[in-house]
């Protein structure tokens, strides 16, 4: 005996109260995911910090941080938070987890400074990385530190000129206190003593080869003078072939290929 197939008209009424009732559980189930999402219970209730800190510390950085975070243990947009760790000053990367049921673990990195970066009325730094940050200059056992300055993105470029420079006035007695580098591509050092050498401009190996030069015959020179290296002023490498100095006391000479002062 066959059985009869209901007619259209109630076949789409089951279909339509199928698909009303379905919508309706997902609404539901929605509603409550949502609820739970949201509900007090999920609140973050811990900023866990982690790292090295030298120069931030844990408690001070959760509550600057903890205003700007939105949401709840479900909610919360991780590179949000990971965003405002690291513009707090000396924070180079911070990398943001959850940990169930109401905890944010936070790993942060900071900068090793290795140099001030810019004017001495700015707090910029420069990294070991070659990398400028903004630090928030109070550290004082960094004064010593020398500065760095040029067009921006010559960061690396001026840390690992100075770097290479750095050796070659130790020998002297002489230290290099700060660094520039000009928009045409002309260098200057400035000494400790405040002694200024002007290197001039070339690819850096030139610029090294001049600045070794100059240090291998510098305290021979000034002491056919009755000088030591330290009593330099100032000394301008440009020249074609060798070098003019000023030593206290003493009149600007250019020393020739040979290595023999000229007095001018």
């Amino acid at each position: 005996m066959s059985t009869l197939a209901a007619p259209l008209d109630v076949r789409l009424m089951n279909l339509t109260a199928t698909l009303l009732f379905t919508g309706c559980a997902l609404l539901a189930l929605a509603g409550g995911v949502s609820w739970t999402l949201r509900h007090p219970a999920f609140a973050i209730a811990r900023i866990v910090v982690q790292g090295e800190l030298a120069h931030n510390n844990a408690v001070t950085l959760r509550a600057n941080v903890a205003p700007q975070i939105s949401g709840n243990f479900f909610t919360v947009n991780l590179q949000s938070v990971r965003r405002a760790f690291e513009q707090v000053p000396w924070v180079r990367t911070a990398q943001v987890r959850r940990e169930f049921p109401r905890t944010l673990r936070v790993q942060l990195q900071e900068h090793h400074a290795a140099a001030h970066w810019g004017p001495e009325s700015g707090t910029a730094m420069v990294n070991s990385l070659g990398e400028v940050f903004e630090s928030n200059g109070v550290d004082t056992e960094l004064d010593d530190l020398l500065r760095l300055d040029g067009p921006p993105g010559t960061s690396p470029q001026l840390l690992a000129m100075a770097q290479a420079l750095s050796p070659l006035f130790e020998p002297l007695g002489l230290e290099l206190g700060s660094l520039s580098l000009s928009v045409r591509g002309g260098w200057r050092a400035t000494l400790g003593d405040g002694a200024v050498v002007e290197l001039g401009g070339g690819t850096p190996p030139e610029v090294v080869a001049r600045a070794q030069h100059f240090a291998q015959t510098l305290t021979r020179v000034a002491s056919q003078y009755g000088r030591r290296a330290d009593a330099l002023e100032a000394a301008d490498l440009r020249h074609v072939g060798g070098y003019a100095l000023r030593l206290r006391g003493v009149t600007t000479v250019a020393v020739q290929p040979n290595g023999r002062p000229a007095a001018r």
